[in-house]
C-alpha cells in the first residue's frame, strides 16, 4: 500500500524539562540526574538472579534516556525512522505544574511555543499537528490554552484527568468544550488506569476521574465534539478481559464500556486510539481483530472511530519497537482496516474530512 499516509494520533516530545523534578519520587532524582546509576543498577539485579526487576530498571533507563533529549525536536527525530516519511504525528504535551510535585523547570508556555517551533520546522514540520493541553486548577481562564489555539493555530486539546480534575470540570464544561465543538477541534484525553496521577489523588479518585463513563455528562450535552478516550482503557482492564473467567464483572470493563459505548451509536463524537495497549501486542491481536473485523453494526462502528496511535516515548519501556509494532499490526488487521484506523479515521477526527452518517 505505497500511497498510505499513517497519521500517528498519540506520541509525546515532552522532555525532563516539562516534568517536576521530584517526579514521582523525591529520592529518584540522583538517578534521573545521573542515568548511568539505573543502568548498573539493573547489572547488579541480573548479577544477583533478579531478573524481572533487572528488565523494569533496563526499560526505565531507556525511558529517562529518551526524556533527557535536549529538547523536542530530538525526540522527533529519534522517532522518525520508525516510519514511512511521509507520516504525521499529532504531539500531546502535558501540564504537570499542579500535580504536587513542584513546578517544572520549563513552564507549559514554553513547552507550547517550543512545539509550535517544530510544526514550523524546514525539515521536520510537515510531520507534526500540534496540540495544546490545559489543567483547569492551574490555568482556571483557559489563557495559555486560548493562546495555543488562537496565536499559535495549535490543532486540538490533550487533556489528563488522572492528574487531579474531572472531565466535567466546570472550567471545561462552561468555557472549553463549548467552543472546542463550535470551532470543530478535537480532544483527546486519557483513558487507562495507567500513567501520571497527581501526588494526592488515590487511586479511586483518580479512576473515577479518568473511566469512560465520566464522560457521558460531556458526550450527551455536546454531541458534535469529537473526543478520543486514548488506549481503549488501558493494559490493566485488556488484560484482565483476556484472562477473565466465568464470574468476572464485563460491566466495569473499561475497555467493554468504551465499545459498548460507541458500538451503541448513542454517542457519534465518541472515539478511542490504541496507542500503548497494542504493545502487549500477542496478547491482545486476536481481540482487537475480532473487535474490528466482525460483521456487525457495532463492529463497524467501532472500525469507524478507532485511531492508530503508539503512545511514544512511552513506549521506550517496552520490548517492542514502534516500527515492529506497525508492521504487525498492518499484518494482522490487513491493509483496508489499517488504513481505515491509520489514514481515514484520522483525517474525520482531526476535521480534515467528511464522512457519512453512522448508522
Amino acid at each position: 500500500m505505497p500511497d498510505i499516509r499513517i497519521t500517528n494520533c498519540h506520541i509525546h516530545t515532552f522532555t525532563t524539562r516539562h516534568i517536576p523534578v521530584s517526579y514521582p519520587y523525591a529520592w529518584l532524582r540522583p538517578l534521573k540526574l545521573f542515568p548511568p546509576l539505573v543502568r548498573f543498577l539493573a547489572w547488579v539485579l541480573a548479577l544477583i538472579g533478579q531478573h524481572p526487576w533487572a528488565e523494569k530498571v533496563r526499560r526505565l533507563y531507556d525511558f529517562q534516556n529518551e526524556a533527557a533529549a535536549p529538547d523536542q525536536r530530538s525526540i522527533l527525530k529519534n522517532l522518525l525512522p520508525h516510519y514511512p516519511s511521509n507520516t504525521r504525528f499529532v504531539v500531546l504535551p502535558m501540564d504537570l505544574s499542579a500535580i504536587g510535585h513542584g513546578v517544572p523547570p520549563v513552564p507549559l508556555r514554553d513547552q507550547h511555543d517550543e512545539l509550535a517551533a517544530l510544526s514550523k520546522d524546514p525539515e521536520l514540520g510537515r510531520a507534526v499537528i500540534p496540540f495544546a493541553t490545559i489543567d483547569p486548577r492551574a490555568d482556571p481562564q483557559g489563557a495559555e490554552l486560548w493562546r495555543a489555539l488562537d496565536d499559535l493555530h495549535f490543532k486540538g486539546v490533550k487533556l489528563y484527568p488522572r492528574l487531579g480534575f474531572a472531565p466535567d470540570d466546570p472550567v471545561l464544561m462552561q468555557h472549553v468544550y463549548p467552543e472546542l465543538e463550535r470551532r470543530g477541534l478535537p480532544v483527546m484525553t486519557h483513558c487507562s488506569r495507567g500513567g501520571v496521577q497527581g501526588r494526592y489523588v488515590d487511586d479511586y479518585m483518580a479512576d473515577r476521574f479518568t473511566a469512560p463513563r465520566s464522560y457521558l455528562p460531556i458526550l450527551r450535552r455536546h454531541p458534535n465534539l469529537r473526543l478520543c478516550l486514548a488506549h481503549f482503557g488501558g493494559q490493566y482492564d485488556w488484560k484482565s478481559y483476556v484472562g477473565a473467567g466465568p464470574d468476572y464483572d464485563k460491566a466495569e470493563n473499561w475497555q467493554v464500556q468504551i465499545r459498548k459505548m460507541i458500538g451503541s451509536g448513542d454517542y457519534p463524537g465518541l472515539w478511542t486510539d490504541i496507542s500503548y495497549t497494542l504493545f502487549h501486542f500477542e496478547d491482545y491481536i486476536p481481540f482487537l481483530r475480532l473487535f474490528l473485523m466482525a460483521d456487525t453494526p457495532e463492529a463497524d462502528r467501532l472500525r469507524r472511530r478507532t485511531l492508530f496511535g503508539s503512545d511514544f516515548y512511552m513506549t521506550r519501556q517496552e520490548k517492542l519497537s514502534e516500527r515492529a509494532v506497525c508492521f504487525r499490526l498492518r499484518n494482522a488487521l490487513g491493509e483496508e482496516v489499517f488504513r481505515q484506523i491509520a489514514e481515514t479515521n484520522p483525517r474525520i477526527w482531526l476535521g480534515e474530512a467528511a464522512e457519512a452518517s453512522l448508522s
